[in-house]
């Protein structure tokens, strides 16, 4: 039979238990500081894209140079001084979570040092008009600050390296997205995969403080503004179908081909290149960004928020082509291995693909189609369909889309899973490589 300890001597040995005291209120110091340093790297980002498209409105030819030298220098940078910081952020946040990470190795994976670097390599991404997006850039960066907490917290506050990063990295997608739900959610379903990794209170507290942080600077808002959702009917049921369908199968080529690119493995004369001329490939892959950017007048570049929040808001003509444009721009972008995330781009790409199946089936009420494209085409890709789904919702203007949504992540998710194998979890494989090979 078990004894319960003392409920008054229990109480006052918590409440008198200073050193525990101290590092949780550093915890939640850090937490609040992530979220700072997020929205920061928010408002540094939206200012370089909007800096590219003034440069590119003024002189049209200016992105056939510094697109690619853009593209080319940061990759050199990258893998010459920082290459903990190439791609998304959030395999790295997962390899540095793996049980066969020493503490000292960690720092290959998330630092301050890699902080840093990631704003500023990614910022200048924007600034080169490279399809990329910052949430997952985010993660990276929150979990670097977080994580530099371990400095200052006592051993006796028995709070863990893999607490402080699970709370980081989820703390960035809660600040980045401006939703604390969707960085719980993200820190249970990608985070904490493994048993020994649950997040306990004081971790989710912490992600829900730095997104709070977000909340309380940008106002309560969501990411791309209010779908409004007309009365549903069963006239949805198909034209959702083949959302969830087309999602799935593009979402799910779109992962294999960023494993498959970014492992190597491939024998053809493009992985080859790569592997001996990295710089060059990547300022060959803003030539081919360049040009996908002027054939769609501009609307490939960047992260892709701008022409999301159009096809929601229905302003005008869209790009036909936009869709399949924006894959391929994603695609290089991501395989050149500069500092980048896929978020905001896989929306955008979720978006064009629901706006194309509105226009095919006639639907009236495209904005229903979009939103699901978004969160299938995005659930896809990442295989998070809780994520995916939770992000979106928060999109919604009301509870009349939440079923088609579940449903359609499932379904897009399921299919994905046929095609590739989990994104970030391949990837971060892959980030493992990079230990030293002297290790007993």
């Amino acid at each position: 039979m078990r004894v319960h300890p003392p409920i008054f001597s229990s109480l006052k040995s918590e409440l008198l238990n200073g050193k525990a005291w101290l590092g949780r209120a550093l915890v939640l110091l850090f937490a609040a500081f992530s979220g700072l340093t997020v929205v920061g790297f928010t408002w540094l980002g939206e200012y370089a894209l909007s800096a590219f498209h003034a440069l590119h409105r003024a002189w049209w030819w200016a992105p056939v140079v510094w697109t690619p030298l853009s593209m080319a220098l940061i990759v050199w940078l990258t893998r010459r001084y920082v290459p903990g910081v190439a791609g998304s952020g959030i395999p790295q946040v997962m390899a540095a979570l793996e049980p066969e990470v020493a503490d000292p190795e960690r720092g290959l994976f998330v630092s301050l040092k890699l902080t840093l670097a990631k704003i500023l390599l990614t910022t200048w991404g924007l600034l080169a008009g490279l399809s990329l997006g910052r949430e997952g850039p985010s993660v990276q960066i929150a979990a670097g600050v977080m994580h530099h907490a371990r400095r200052w917290i006592p051993a006796s506050a028995r709070i863990s390296d893999h607490g402080l990063l699970v709370a980081g990295g989820a703390a960035g997608i809660a600040a980045a997205f401006n939703t604390p739900l969707g960085g719980v959610i993200f820190a249970i379903e990608e985070l904490s995969r493994h048993p020994e990794r649950r997040s306990h209170s004081l971790v989710l507290a912490a992600i829900v403080l730095s997104g709070l942080v977000a909340v309380s600077i940008y106002g309560n808002v969501s990411y791309f503004g209010v779908i409004h959702i007309d009365n549903l009917s069963t006239t949805l049921v198909v034209p959702a179908l083949l959302v969830a369908l087309a999602s799935g199968l593009a979402g799910g080529i779109f992962a294999r081909l960023l494993v498959v690119c970014t492992a190597g493995t491939s024998r053809d004369v493009f992985t080859r290149f790569r592997a001996h001329h990295p710089v060059w490939f990547a300022a060959g892959c803003g030539l081919v960004l360049v040009a996908l950017g002027f054939a769609s007048d501009g609307a490939t570049y960047g992260s892709g928020y701008s022409h999301t929040r159009g096809l929601l808001e229905d302003q005008g003509e869209t790009f036909a082509l936009y869709m399949p444009f924006k894959f391929i721009a994603t695609w290089l972008t991501t395989w050149a291995g500069v500092p980048g995330g896929i978020f905001a781009p896989a929306l955008a790409i979720g978006a064009a693909l629901g706006k194309d199946v509105a226009l095919l089936t006639s639907y009236v009420n495209a904005p229903t189609l979009i939103a699901l494209g978004m969160a299938g085409f995005l659930a896809a890709v990442t295989q998070a369909p809780l994520t995916a789904f939770i992000i979106v919702m928060e999109m919604v203007d009301g509870h009349a889309l939440v079923l088609s949504l579940m449903t359609c992540v499932l379904v897009s998710t399921g299919i994905s899973r046929l095609i590739s194998a989990p994104l970030y979890a391949s990837l971060a494989q892959l980030q493992l490589r990079r230990l030293p090979q002297t290790r007993p």
